[in-house]
């Protein structure tokens, strides 16, 4: 009887003893699984935002009081973190060298404190396997390596190489149009064959990082190349319309959501050499991000607030842009458009390039100098401002110049710096007109008159100058 006990408690003991082991074991694989799950997190595009603005917004606020540094050092770091909080509010108006400054930092950050390698650095975004990148993946390389060669004039020679501002069919649209597809991305980037580097990569994520952060998002490295403008917001549908397809078309609906319908915070636009092309392989993701870029673009110099009451706002950028953004209830979603001058490109060679154009030029020329009262109109972006720029150049330099503008554009002093020239704008406390009373008690001999987008963009004369054009 006790030998029978004893087996069986033997045999409990094992069938616990078996139990408690298999426990063990699962327990020490799940831990493992989570291991690798986590590290295979840690390396996404999400985590590395979340640290950069972790550690960004922990070295602004440090008090370096409370460190115990020398007097020497802490004059260093106060004047290392004076220049940091300098940056990243600059770099929000539009000016590339504070975005450089932030974005060595954050490529530091990454390299040196987040543990980023040639190893993890393919898991925010799989360069080493090209079946798996995005279209933005791809056009993101391919934009950095131009710009390499071509700096700011990367996309221009992009999209020249390419042929990519010519008029095509595209699948859904019965008459051609300007726009460039993922089709299209995807074909030149097999073309081009391109081979990245460990820095190369980083570089390319601290991009993706900065444009999510502190940047215009899916824009932010297009807005800084030298072209005509680029907008966003302005085709698909608004989320407003999405509750009535819901009740009138399911299957529409179900079009819209598996993204076969672009959306407006799929509308990202470029203005090239008088040409409206549609990015239709870069999107904003979702309506808050492009709510962000619009709530962030206009902010140069205090402009005020963008409100429900005050549905617009026109604006310049820290590098003379010129940027419009509008947001509902005045306009049926958010959008925003940003328009660029290059002032180095303004003369008249340059502008009139068609056949006879000596005979032109000499007329416009002798307009000028004649001292001509001129109107110059047009449709929107056909060139007006660009033309004013180019025949400026032919006032004599004797004659002093008075602008008035809506927003700041012409900015004649950089092109004239030792002119006597004086650029009036309207705000909300002065109109338009008393800023051209103002002029007229000044010594201007020419007065220049910008209106908004849809009235003449004209030089017009002053009873009270002595002479003008």
């Amino acid at each position: 009887m006790n030998m029978i006990n004893i087996l069986l408690i033997l045999l409990v003991l094992a069938i616990a003893a078996f139990i408690v082991v298999r426990i063990l074991i699962a327990r020490k694989n799940e831990e493992i699984e989570e291991e690798v799950e986590l590290d295979d997190k840690t390396y996404t595009l999400e985590k590395m935002i979340e640290f950069v603005k972790r550690r960004l917004d922990e070295i602004t606020k440090i008090n370096l009081y409370d460190i115990g540094l020398s007097e020497e050092e802490l004059k260093r770091r106060k004047n290392k973190k004076y220049e940091l909080k300098k940056a990243l509010k600059g770099c929000t108006y539009g000016d590339v060298n504070d975005k450089k400054y932030v974005k060595e930092l954050i490529f530091d950050l990454l390299s040196k404190e987040y543990g980023a390698d040639e190893t993890n650095i393919s898991k925010a975004i799989p360069f080493d396997i090209p079946s798996l990148l995005t279209a933005q993946d791809k056009f993101d390389i391919l934009i950095y390596i131009y710009k390499q060669q071509f700096g700011y004039e990367a996309l221009t020679e992009f999209i020249k190489k390419y042929n990519l501002a010519s008029l095509k069919y595209v699948a859904g649209e019965a008459k051609p149009c300007y726009v460039i597809t993922a089709e299209e991305i995807d074909d030149i980037f097999e073309k081009e064959d391109i081979r990245l580097t460990y820095d190369d990569k980083l570089s390319i994520v601290t991009q993706r990082i900065y444009q999510s952060y502190k940047g215009y998002s899916s824009i932010d490295e297009i807005r800084d190349m030298n072209i005509d403008g680029v907008s966003g917001g302005v085709s698909g549908l608004p989320e407003s319309f999405l509750s009535q397809v819901a009740q009138t078309d399911g299957d529409y609906l179900d079009q819209i959501l598996e993204n076969k319908v672009p959306r407006a915070c799929d509308s990202i636009w470029i203005f090239f050499q008088g040409k409206s092309i549609r990015l239709a392989f870069l999107s904003f993701g979702t309506e808050s991000e492009l709510k962000r870029v619009c709530q962030n673009i206009y902010k140069y110099n205090n402009p005020g607030q963008l409100s429900d009451s005050n549905g617009y706002k026109i604006n310049e950028m820290k590098d003379g842009s010129r940027v419009v953004v509008v947001r509902p209830s005045m306009s049926e979603t958010w959008a925003f458009f940003v328009r660029k001058f290059d002032v180095k490109r303004a003369t008249l060679e340059q502008i009139i390039t068609y056949e006879g154009k000596e005979k032109a030029i000499e007329l416009l020329k002798y307009l000028v100098k004649g001292a001509r009262i001129l109107s110059l109109t047009g449709e929107q972006g056909c060139g007006k401002t660009t033309m004013l720029m180019a025949m400026i150049e032919n006032i004599y330099e004797t004659m002093n110049i008075r602008v008035q503008e809506t927003a700041f554009e012409l900015h004649l002093r950089k092109i004239y710096p030792t002119r006597n020239i004086l650029s009036f704008r309207e705000t909300e406390t002065v109109s338009g007109q008393e800023g051209l009373d103002v002029q007229k008690k000044t010594d201007g001999s020419v007065n220049i008159i910008r209106r908004g987008c849809n009235r003449p963009c004209s030089i017009l004369d002053d009873t009270s100058s002595s002479s003008s054009i």
